[in-house]
Formats: structure tokens, sequence, C-alpha cells
């Protein structure tokens, strides 16, 4: 089954992909969010968003998809939590201690394997299928070939992008945005040094 997924940064991207024929739509909170830049959603705006979308049969996936400080850690749970309670359809994951607990805790809460997870084959997919994943989020770098055959080896859905900027570097483990423009890509601050726009 094709889904068409889209990213919405804020309520007037969210009414545009919805009316424009989107399946589901993902998008962050104030806080965890991969896309920081975006203007996200704060609690009251999350849960109109969720509603609004609902109404119209869009599934709508949090992205909840940065490295969590231990310090973060609780917050991060209860913001998983105030999204499960609005009805979100799915949590979208880079950490791996902070999914394993969202799978524990929110048993029918589908859980998604962020690209930033780098999971660029078919061992990968695997892994987070046993752990209790529901979806993997390809790795951007790998090519059409490499997709289909962790999609015939496996039973865990698979989801690629299909637009948006590609790092020249491995998706996920940069370090280098950090280092160079002291923003880092693993909190959604990406500098975009090694980046190119398709």
């Amino acid at each position: 089954m094709i889904d068409l997924l889209s990213p919405v940064g804020d309520f007037e991207c969210l009414k545009a992909a919805v009316q424009n024929g989107a399946d589901s739509v993902y998008f962050g909170a104030n806080s965890f969010s991969a896309r920081a830049f975006a203007n996200n959603f704060d609690s009251d705006e999350l849960q109109k968003a969720i509603q609004y979308a609902k109404i119209r049969g869009v599934k709508t996936n949090l992205t909840l998809n940065t490295l969590i400080k231990d310090d973060e850690f609780e917050s991060a749970i209860n913001l998983a939590k105030e999204a499960y309670q609005f009805g979100i359809d799915a949590i979208i994951v880079q950490d791996l201690g902070l999914a394993k607990k969202l799978i524990e805790m929110f048993p029918d809460l589908p859980i998604h394997a962020s690209t930033q997870m780098t999971v660029h084959n078919l061992n990968g997919a695997l892994e987070l299928q046993d752990l209790g994943f529901k979806r993997v989020v390809l790795s951007r770098e790998l090519s059409t070939d490499e997709i289909d055959y962790i999609c015939k080896n496996t039973k865990i859905e698979i989801e690629c992008f299909v637009h948006g900027a590609l790092c020249i570097s491995y998706s996920g483990q940069c370090l280098l945005s950090s280092m160079i423009g002291g923003r880092s890509g693993n909190r959604g601050k990406c500098a975009r040094s090694l980046q190119v726009t398709l």
C-alpha cells in the first residue's frame, strides 16, 4: 500500500496538505522535533491539528525525533502521553531508549524509526522489527534496488523520502554540523554544511 505522507510545519501547511490529498501528515511539537526551525505546534495547536486531520480521514504522526538528554526524558514521555491522549496515530522517534520506553508504555501506538536512526540495510530493519517498531524510515542514501530488497525481506512497514535535503554524509550520524556551524542536526538544528536539495 502506498501512503502519501506530508510534512507540515504549521496549521496553514496542515490544511494545504490535507486539502491536497495527503493520506498522512507529520509534524512536531515545540520541543524534540528534528525540524526545530519550523513553527511547530504548542499543546493546544497539537490537539487542534490532530482533530482537524482525523475528521478528514488523514492520519497524524508526531515527530519526537531528536536525541534526548537524560534530564529531558520525562518531558519527552509527557509530550508523547499528551499526543496519545489527543489521538495521534504514530510517533516518529530517533532516540532508541525513548522508543523502547514508548513501545512498552503504549503497545497499541505505532512507533516509527526516524530516518535519523540511519537504517540502511536489511539487518537494521529486522532489528527494529524485533524491537517492536511498526515502521522504519530508511536512510535517504539508499538506491531503489536496496529499498526493494529490504521491502521484500521484512514485515516492518517501509517509508522513504521522495524529495528534500540530502546530506552527503550519513543521515542521522552527523557531528559535522555542530562542529562547523555550532548547531546539531541530532537536535533539529542542522547547519546544512554538507547538504544539497533535490
